[in-house]
């Protein structure tokens, strides 16, 4: 597998630069969030905020008022957490194009907490006028950059950062409101987004091996959530359905599947994997998703479930995980 180191920072400045109407708008966190280059390139379109995120949301909309396009960096829980007030009456609201880049979604940092990003997707999807979308690999995080260009609103971004692998071919970028079908089977069809979708790959030809062919589904845009392939994969599945998300179970991919599958009458279980009502803790993102149930093996255990019956699959016996160093060169702190 290609893992890409940083693929955000030269991209964004390459992207940015026949695009004048784009500004940089940060909170202290510059080369935390990959624009610390793009500062240098473009001075005089970059904005430093300080650690003022509720001034940031209203200076954005402001800016996005008089026919510029900000693009805020930050990490995840300083968009929703504390402004959110102001992002949801001086950019939704009146549906301004304000592009709001949050890094380290989830239990993708150590930070604890105060950094962990788990209720961000319940909290947008419920807020109108706003496009929800995350990237799961490299060739995402370099073309969410012109699906938000093209929406006329407020988008929401999950993005990834420092070591990022490329699942996907880099001809196949990210499309609005368009699911990747990963792996087809009529037994279970197991919905992904971020981080967990190299997770799901990692047990996809062990249980082809134990005689359980599933139905993948790569998910990178939460809102809208109409492409016709979420029904149809779902319809699809002898003995069910299950999510598996970086995000607490409740307002995410799950209740969307959810919603979707009680919409339409679809009667067949559903198993959701993520944050069960909790608060996740600081330590590395590996220990994390095991013990939170956020990997290969907790997919592996989730579909067991709806089988009603053991696969034999070990631990050992699933795709070798990629060992994420907390500590890194592509990354600017650990937080």
């Amino acid at each position: 597998m290609e893992v890409v180191l940083r693929p955000h920072v030269a991209n964004f400045i390459r992207w940015s630069a026949d695009k004048p109407e784009v500004v940089v708008l940060t909170a202290d966190l510059t080369n935390s969030c990959e624009v610390g280059q793009w500062s240098q390139t473009y001075p005089d379109r970059f904005f430093s905020m300080k650690m003022a995120e509720q001034n940031m949301m209203g200076f954005a909309a402001g800016m996005a008022r008089e026919g510029l396009e900000p693009w805020i960096h930050t990490f995840a829980v300083f968009i929703y957490r504390r402004p959110y007030d102001q992002l949801a009456m001086s950019i939704a609201y009146p549906n301004l194009p304000v592009r709001l880049v949050g890094f380290l979604p989830g239990i993708t940092t150590p930070g604890g907490v105060t950094h962990q990003a788990i209720e961000d997707l319940a909290l947008m999807r419920a807020t109108p006028n706003m496009t929800v979308l995350e990237t799961g690999d490299a060739t995402e995080v370099e073309s969410v950059l012109d699906v938000a260009h093209r929406v006329d609103g407020p988008v929401y971004i999950r993005m990834l950062r420092g070591e990022v692998p490329r699942l996907f071919p880099a001809d196949e970028p990210m499309a609005l409101d368009r699911v990747r079908i990963l792996s087809e089977g009529d037994d279970v069809t197991v919905f992904t987004s971020g981080i967990t979708t190299e997770e799901a790959m990692r047990a996809t030809a062990p249980l082809a091996r134990a005689g359980v062919e599933i139905t993948h589904v790569h998910v990178s845009t939460h809102k809208p959530f109409t492409d016709p392939l979420i029904l149809s994969s779902i319809r699809r599945a002898r003995h069910g359905v299950v999510t598996l998300e970086n995000h607490s179970v409740v307002g995410g991919l799950g209740s969307a599947v959810a919603e979707v599958m009680a919409e339409h009458g679809v009667g067949t279980r559903l198993v959701r994997l993520g944050l069960r009502d909790t608060y996740a803790h600081g330590a590395s993102r590996g220990y994390l998703m095991a013990h939170y149930g956020l990997d290969a093996a907790a997919l592996v255990r989730g579909i067991e479930d709806l089988l009603g019956r053991p696969t034999g699959i070990s631990d050992t016996a699933l795709e070798t995980a990629r060992v994420e160093a907390v500590h890194s060169l592509a990354k600017a702190e650990a937080l």
